[in-house]
Order: C-alpha cells, then structure tokens, then sequence
C-alpha cells in the first residue's frame, strides 16, 4: 500500500477530483464538491512541485479540503437561494395570513380547523366551532390563530 502511494502524481489528485465531483453530483447535499476542489488543488500544487512526498500531499489535501468546506458553507450562507415560493418546505408557513373556520372549538387554547386536506392543530384565544380565524404564525405544527 505505502509503494502505492509513493507514486503519487498530480493526475491521481485530479482523477480523485473528477470523481468527486461525479459524486456530488449523484449524491444529495454540498460535501463532495469541496473535497474535489481540495483534490484539484492538491493536483495543481503536486504539478508545480513533483518531488512531493506522499504524506505532505495527504496534509495538503486535507487542510485545503477544510478550507474549501468552511469557505464553501460562508459563501453558500451569505448568498441564499432565491425563489419564488420561500415557504415551500415549511408548509405551515404558507398559511400565515388566511383565514379559516374552525372545526372544533378553541377550549383550554387549543382546537382544530379543517381546510385543504389536513387537519390542523391551533391555539389561541377560546372561540365557538364555526368561528371564522385568521392564522398568524405557527409553532411547530401548530397554527397561532386569532378571531377573524
């Protein structure tokens, strides 16, 4: 094994890169793409200097691997994606501003409205079953509504 790596070259890294990215693009999430950009890199810098020894190009790949994931994660959290629907995943979001009849009655703060496919749990102030509300925020699964 340790003769395998001691003919490490600038092309291994960036085949590693390669696969890397390959595999980020089948896999979920952002991780392997930075570790390829930490192997491409690794590739560069083996190229500009060939007598490297195996085990600095193995520190060399996992520093510049950390580098590129913490620089990674600080560029992708200061531009966040745009979209059109931001409350896609949060479906209770989606409901913040309409209003709804509720199905049971708001006793001890908690009771139920019925509207598109679910039932939903809410709190608020006690009301009668029928009351018109609106809801105004949500709390886990729970819908905060008020009289509306």
């Amino acid at each position: 094994m340790v003769e395998l790596l001691e003919q490490l070259v600038f092309w291994h890294w960036w085949i590693l890169a390669i696969v890397l990215v390959v595999l980020e693009m089948l896999a979920p999430g952002v991780i392997f793409l930075w570790i390829g950009l930490g192997a491409a890199a690794t590739g560069f810098i083996a190229l500009a200097q060939p007598g490297l020894d195996w085990q600095l190009q193995l520190v060399i790949f996992s520093v510049l691997s950390v580098i590129s994931g913490v620089a990674g994660r600080v560029w992708v959290a200061k531009r966040p994606i745009e979209t059109d629907l931001p409350a896609l995943n949060q479906r209770g979001q989606q409901y913040v501003g309409r209003t709804f009849t509720l199905k049971d009655p708001i006793v001890d703060g908690f009771g139920k409205v019925i509207f598109d496919d679910s039932t939903w749990k809410v709190s608020g102030e006690d009301m009668d079953a029928g009351t018109h509300v609106k809801v105004t925020g949500v709390d886990g699964a729970t819908l905060t509504v008020e009289k509306g």
